[in-house]
């Protein structure tokens, strides 16, 4: 067991194993990533979903090592590419981001400098880490707007951020995040501020470039119906923890048996089509106060489905079935529901 699992991990381009990223506050410590294991190979997509303050996006400023003071990677290993980035120095780091590892962050106009233009901001990491001059950047700049279907990047490129549509500012973040063509893409709620025919724009342009390029991304989002469209495989977080981990068809299947009951929740809360409903499901409750969680099952003061040992003692994620972990002493569905 243990050789197949090395063996597994050799072809990932990411391993993140037993990470630990805390807060170290006045009133006391926040766990605010507790024990995940994540990894992902060249070419493919893994989506991780959550409520706000899950540990998602967390995880992936670790990933970058960008945990600013009072916070701290306090354990665990994140390799990249075979390498433990936690033995990299600044200086190595700083060759590793927007090289190697790109970000798209949420809100392009907090994320683009609004007193320089499109074409200074592609070309700096071309400049930085490609040594090319300003001109061989100003021409590869143009290409990648183009690339990231921007409509005459000509006259594009000149423009300053506030003068370009939501979606063209978030075609510009993706073309900086893709200048150095990195193996591993971090995107962090991409689309969160655009409306829905953007959205849908920027998800098949995304999955192009990943057809292009074998880009490794780590999608990170709320939202399950943006996952089934991009991810190959689902991370579910709650409170700093994986409760759920699958290939996308097994986390959506039907025929599956399995089932955290928190991912069942955010299931039954995306909107039907085809049903006529005056109140949308919801998961009762909200999530805990990361300095008060609770004793046993983080989930279990929302769960309906919760027993006294779940409220006294803290599950393990335990495979389920192959590549299938959850974390709950009530997987099964249709024993849960029969309880």
């Amino acid at each position: 067991m243990e050789a197949n699992r090395n063996s597994e991990e050799s072809k990932n381009l990411l391993e993140i194993r037993n990470l630990h990223t805390y807060f170290f506050t006045n009133k006391g410590t926040i766990k605010a990533v507790n024990g995940v294991d994540l990894e992902i190979q060249a070419g493919k997509t893994l989506g991780v979903v959550g409520e706000s303050g899950s540990g998602k996006s967390i995880t992936s400023f670790s990933i970058l090592r960008l945990i600013d003071d009072p916070g701290d990677i306090v354990d665990g290993s994140i390799k990249f590419n075979g390498e433990e980035l936690l033995d990299f120095s600044e200086e190595e780091m700083r060759s590793v981001r927007g090289n190697e590892i790109s970000m798209i962050f949420q809100e392009p106009m907090t994320s683009l400098n609004p007193v320089l233009k499109v074409g200074e901001q592609l070309g700096e990491p071309l400049i930085l880490h490609q040594g090319k001059t300003k001109e061989e950047a100003w021409i590869k700049s143009i290409e990648l707007l183009r690339e990231v279907k921007i409509p005459e990047p000509e006259n594009v490129i000149h423009n300053y951020p506030h003068q370009l549509s939501g979606g063209m500012r978030q075609r510009v973040m993706i073309a900086m995040a893709l200048a150095c063509e990195p193996k591993l893409l971090i995107a962090d709620e991409p689309t969160t501020a655009l409306d829905v025919t953007i959205q849908a724009q920027i998800f098949n342009l995304m999955n192009d470039l990943k057809r292009k390029h074998n880009t490794a991304i780590l999608f990170i989002t709320h939202d399950l119906g943006a996952i089934a469209e991009l991810a190959d495989d689902v991370v579910v977080m709650y409170t700093g923890e994986a409760v759920e981990k699958a290939p996308v068809e097994v986390l959506f299947s039907k025929v599956s048996k399995f089932s955290h009951p928190y991912k069942e929740g955010l299931l039954q809360s995306i909107p039907k089509l085809d049903v006529e409903v005056e109140v949308l499901d919801q998961i009762d409750g909200s999530v805990p106060h990361p300095l008060n969680l609770p004793k046993g099952c983080r989930f279990a003061p929302r769960c309906n489905f919760a027993t006294q040992k779940c409220i006294d003692e803290k599950p393990n994620l335990v495979e389920v079935e192959p590549n299938h972990t959850i974390r709950c002493f009530y997987p099964n569905k249709e024993q849960r529901d029969g309880k």
